[in-house]
Order: structure tokens, then sequence, then C-alpha cells
């Protein structure tokens, strides 16, 4: 029974591993679209985001059926509590990559992205992406000093985020409000994206060392 018990914890954790390689994907994707106006990539992603959403079913209704039958206590329980929470991220990171296509779509045929926020999207587009391939390592094989590193990560897609904001306030701004909106919004997004993978991985450590990591200041 014990075999077959962690034969199940195994298959969730690489259901959050799939659901993290495809949130991966639609945020590499969405931005992609965002910048180049590519509307049939922003349909793919925006439709995408329904497999995420199926997973994240599952994997809740898996868990929930594993607690209830097996009564876990110590790390097992900590384990699939986690799991509940770390599936909540995961889809609300990928409701974030398909809010990106859905900007790029909105703004079809034209370009949602003036080109004075092109270099300052395309950096945090990186820095998300860096830090979901992080994540996903993270999840895979309880890495805790990757753990850490997406916390240290999460502070230049901070600090890009504020110079996002700064370029939108200053004197020199031209490109109206309906563009200072739809980048505020894309800002926060980017931001959101990199939050939800500090969390992930923050429960990870926590299931790995019973232990919280340290909260950034």
């Amino acid at each position: 029974m014990r075999d077959i018990f962690h034969e199940e914890l195994d298959a969730i954790n690489g259901g959050l591993v799939q659901m993290s390689l495809l949130v991966r994907e639609a945020f590499s994707d969405a931005t992609k679209a965002l910048l180049t106006s590519d509307l049939a990539l922003a349909e793919k992603v925006i439709a995408a985001d329904a497999a995420i959403d199926d997973i994240y079913h599952e994997l809740d209704a898996r868990t929930i059926n594993l607690i209830a039958r097996q009564q876990p206590v110590a790390t097992d329980l900590r384990t699939l509590v986690s799991s509940l929470r770390i599936s909540a991220d995961l889809e609300r990171m990928g409701d974030l990559a398909h809010h990106i296509a859905k900007t790029a779509r909105m703004r079809y045929p034209n370009c949602a992205v003036p080109d004075v926020l092109t270099n300052i999207i395309t950096a945090m587009d990186k820095e998300g992406s860096g830090i979901s391939e992080k994540m996903t390592t993270v999840i895979q094989y309880g890495d805790t000093v990757r753990a850490l590193e997406v916390d240290k990560d999460d502070d230049e897609m901070d600090r890009l985020h504020r110079e996002l904001i700064a370029t939108l306030l200053g004197d020199s701004w031209d490109h109206g409000i309906e563009t200072a909106i739809d980048m505020t919004l894309l800002g926060r997004y980017y931001e959101r994206f990199s939050d939800h993978a500090v969390s992930i991985a923050h429960r990870i450590y926590f299931v790995v060392t019973g232990e919280y990591a340290v909260e950034k200041s």
C-alpha cells in the first residue's frame, strides 16, 4: 500500500511538472505574440489555457482523494497540501500568460508595446522565462538551492517593473492614456507571474526542509 501511495504522490508531482512546462511555453509564446503582433500565436496561447486549467482541476481532485483515502501525516501531508497550493499558483501563472496574449489580440494588427518599452518587456520576458525554468527544476527535483535563487531573481523582475512604471510616468511619455493603461496592466502581469513562481519555490523549500524560506525585506 505504501508503494502505491508513493506512486500516486509521484504522479501528482509529475502533473505539477507538466503544468509548469505548459506555463513556461504559454508565457514565452504570449510575449512573442505581444512583441510581433502574431495573432495566430496569441490565439494558440489563449486556447491552450484550457489544458492548464484541466490539469489543475484533475490534480486537485486526485490530491484531495488521496488525502481522504490515506490520511497522510508529517512530510506526506505537507507534500499533498503544498501541491494544492502549487497547482493554484501554476493555474494563475497560466492565466497571466493568457492575459498577455489577449492584449496582443486586442491591439492587433498594431503592436501593443511602443518602441520605447520594447527593451523592458523583452527583459521582463527573459527574466520570467529564466525564473519559470528554475521553478520547474525546483518542483521536479525539490531543489532548495534553486528555490532560493528564484527568490533572488524576482528582485530583477521587480526592478524592471519599477523602470516600466517610471517610463509611463515620465514627462517624455507621448503614447497616450490607452497605451499607458495597457502597459500598466502588462507590467503587473509579468511582475505577478514572477511572484507566483517565488510562492511555489517557497512551498517546495518548506516541503523539503520543514522550514520556511527567509522572506525578502
